[in-house]
């Protein structure tokens, strides 16, 4: 849509030349238009980052949610525990980087404004879950996965913050 706006820009100052009216009016046509061409689309510039920031921290927090079903299932005895560490790993990674994703104020998603309005108590509760995920992790490797297991529920407090910072009913 944008080059379709700049092309018409381009198309209207074309067409002002200077033996139909003066050069100057011409000119000053063409930057009007293109102002609010370039101004009008600010807003949706600015929105198209909202929604990639958005969608970056909902990639984080599927990519921890799917790491947590795979436990599951290791746990329920439906799949075979040979894993669970990887499992960890791949958690703590991802919930390392979590807290950064959230820095950026981008309304929307699952993510309710109390994230932000609440941004001390949020980024304790990320920076916790990041620390405990990490040393379950490390407890897997030096440990054995029996250990790492045992401490699953230390590891994904997850349901805690859901309650409180997670709109579940939000389109996703």
């Amino acid at each position: 849509m944008r080059s379709n706006q700049i092309a018409f820009v381009l198309r209207v100052a074309k067409d002002h030349r200077p033996e139909k009216i003066s050069r100057l009016t011409g000119v000053v046509t063409a930057i009007a238009l293109a102002s609010v061409v370039f101004f009008g689309s600010l807003p949706t510039v600015a929105r198209a980052g909202d929604l990639e920031n958005i969608a970056y921290r909902q990639n984080i927090m599927k990519t921890i949610d799917a790491q947590a079903a795979a436990l599951g299932q290791i746990l329920s005895g439906e799949v075979p525990d040979d894993q669970a560490v990887a499992h960890f790993e791949s958690i703590a990674l991802a919930a390392s980087t979590a807290l950064k994703s959230f820095e950026v104020k981008s309304l929307g998603g699952e993510s309710k404004p109390e994230v932000w309005s609440n941004w001390a108590d949020y980024s304790k509760r990320m920076l916790d879950f990041a620390q405990k995920s990490a040393e379950v992790a490390r407890i897997g490797k030096t440990q054995g996965k029996e250990a790492a297991l045992a401490m699953v529920l230390d590891a994904l407090p997850c349901k805690s913050c859901h309650e409180k910072y997670r709109d579940a009913n939000a389109k996703k």
